[in-house]
């Protein structure tokens, strides 16, 4: 079957090791098999292909953790990337880090991780939400509690899961300051029905959830918004993971820093059917059919994307 699979790794180069070609399906026992109809691309793709949590012993590795396709019964599903794995000190695994990905013709998964999609959302809307929007909904539901805040910030608008934290945001009805260095993204941002504002910019008020993946070049700024009791939710540090935090301020307004990482199996029901009732609509940056995978690679690599790279199958 067709593939887009991690073939070396190279830390400086990441794309230098992307190699699409033909490689043997394969499934556990019990698991399912998808056709594949369409996929997104991720950062933790560019990361797998630098090395990061995929060693070289693992090679070749379909890349890719989101997909939507077609089970044998012909069942439209949306596959929960998220595997059980005692193995890993996480407790579990993305799919492409220990099992096959993807970005093929055909995934396997746990027949628990197929989510039926709804009528009215689209095989490339869907494949758009298993990483990023589920961290994303994960982040804002779950761990920042968003239920009883008012008021809501994210740095570094225009990446996967800040922009999903932007358009879910909205749609709970929160009110979300979204922060870019580029003006274009602010004004994408804007449209989205955020309030875009520059990186480090003062708040007309604090809020009361930040949702920050990006780390030390705004986690100063994401203390100094917090209101008190607030929640700093953090999934990633693409900027740098040494960030300094201000004790006194943490424990003198009564902060909580959270980590997180991707969602449940119910959370991405709950955001099908969000998806399914127009309250959401994820936000595609570009398209691109299988046969030009490599392109669409390079596209996420340009850093200059908004919202989700999808491959059409």
């Amino acid at each position: 079957m067709r593939a887009a699979y991690a073939s070396s790794l190279q830390p400086d180069v990441p794309l230098s090791g992307l190699t699409v070609g033909d490689l043997p399906f394969s499934a556990p026992d019990g698991w399912v098999p998808v056709e594949v109809r369409a996929s997104s691309l991720n950062q933790h793709d560019i990361w797998s292909l630098r090395g990061v949590g995929l060693p070289a012993d693992r090679l070749p590795m379909i890349l890719g953790c989101d997909a939507a396709g077609v089970t044998p019964d012909g069942d439209p599903v949306l596959v929960h990337p998220v595997v059980l794995d005692p193995a890993d000190p996480r407790g579990y695994s993305l799919l492409s880090e220990r099992h096959p990905g993807t970005l093929a013709d055909q995934v396997a998964a746990p027949p628990e991780n197929l989510i039926p999609i709804p009528a009215g959302v689209t095989f490339a809307e869907a494949a758009c939400l298993p990483t990023a929007w589920l961290t994303a909904y994960h982040m804002l539901v779950t761990r920042g509690r968003a239920a009883e805040a008012g008021a809501v910030l994210v740095q570094g608008a225009g990446g996967g899961v800040a922009t999903a934290a932007v358009a879910i945001g909205v749609a709970l009805g929160k009110r979300v300051y979204a922060t870019s260095r580029d003006q274009w993204k602010r004004d994408r941002v804007a449209e989205l029905g955020a309030v875009a504002v520059e990186p480090g910019a003062r708040l007309p008020e604090r809020v009361d959830v930040v949702i920050e993946s990006v780390g030390e070049p705004t986690f100063s700024h994401s203390l100094k918004c917090a209101a008190p009791g607030a929640r700093i939710v953090v999934c990633g540090a693409t900027g740098g993971h040494l960030a300094q935090v201000d004790l006194r301020r943490v424990f003198a307004m009564q902060l909580e820093i959270l980590g997180s990482s991707m969602g449940t199996p119910h959370e991405l029901a709950e955001l099908l059917e969000m998806c399914a009732a127009g309250r959401i609509r994820p936000v595609i940056d570009s398209t691109f059919p299988f046969t030009a995978v490599a392109d669409a690679f390079t596209r996420l690599n340009s850093g200059d994307v908004f919202g989700k790279v999808v491959i059409e199958h």
